[in-house]
């Protein structure tokens, strides 16, 4: 299956880095979200990522506006029928992703693949909800997208061989470097990375540590490029509290509880570095 445009579900930060990617490496892109206020934000962060390419000579001017002139932007996800690819990257809620799969098995065309970006969430459900589950893979991407290589893709109980092959191909057309993961709670990546960072928090609340000397011991003791606790802001506190709620549901091991400092910082409003305070403070835009 030849694959010329690719449809993003989500203008987040994720979605907005799939879509830059995804422009880089010469395809179309039609990138949808629930306003155009949100959509308008996706553009200036993905024109600001190629802009950065610009100033550090990688890209030219020329090729920053030939990608921008590939970019196509909806509120209306019924244009996604002419997509040959799907990446839904909506927010990490269950309920959401099922509706919007249900609406995409409608609009898309059959014989297309949807795949989605969670970080955690079943396959095998999120497949269920379509009349295609040969065709719905998980490609999570890693954060921020443009700078990560990895992208972990994972099969559910019915994606076919076909399926996997050409996700795995396409990743590659991205300039990432798949790695195959089963269809488990966290899958790989967040199922040993999530933990670490919950006992960071855990660290933090019974007074370990302050956060600034919990990241530094990290960083230099264990080599990390940057400590637990400035890697969940920048993750999104929501996010890593939704990843262990879907770990301790889908093992029922205590051990995946989060720690309640983390669901106190949830309700706050302190999400991190998207919302200008987590464990850390920040200067929003």
């Amino acid at each position: 299956m030849e694959i010329r445009n690719i449809g993003v579900v989500g203008g987040g930060q994720m979605g907005s880095g799939i879509a830059q990617v995804s422009l880089m490496s010469g395809f179309q892109v039609l990138l949808n979200d629930v306003s155009d206020e949100i959509l308008r934000k996706s553009r200036t962060a993905i024109e600001k990522g190629l802009d950065t390419l610009v100033r550090k000579e990688k890209i030219t001017a020329g090729d920053k506006e030939r990608m921008a002139g590939r970019l196509r932007m909806t509120t209306n996800l019924s244009d996604f029928s002419a997509c040959e690819f799907v990446v839904e990257a909506a927010t990490e809620r269950e309920e959401l992703k099922l509706s919007l799969f249900r609406k995409l098995d409608e609009i898309v065309p059959a014989e297309k693949v949807l795949s989605t970006n969670t970080s955690s969430l079943s396959i095998t459900r999120i497949a269920s909800a379509t009349s295609r589950p040969g065709r719905v893979i998980g490609m999570h991407f890693m954060n921020p997208v443009p700078l990560m290589r990895l992208v972990e893709i994972i099969k559910g109980l019915q994606t076919s061989p076909g399926t996997f092959d050409l996700t795995m191909d396409l990743a590659r057309r991205l300039g990432k470097e798949p790695v195959p993961a089963n269809d488990y709670p966290g899958f790989i990546a967040n199922r040993v990375l999530m933990p670490m960072i919950n006992e960071a928090v855990y660290a933090l609340m019974e007074g370990v540590g302050k956060a600034e000397d919990i990241d530094a011991i990290m960083r230099m003791g264990a080599n990390h490029p940057m400590g637990p606790l400035a890697l969940a802001d920048l993750i999104g506190l929501d996010t890593c509290l939704e990843v262990m709620k879907v770990m301790q549901e889908g093992f029922g091991d205590p051990k995946y509880r989060p720690c309640p400092l983390l669901r106190k910082y949830v309700e706050a409003g302190f999400l991190g570095k998207k919302t200008g305070r987590g464990f850390y403070t920040y200067e929003k835009g």
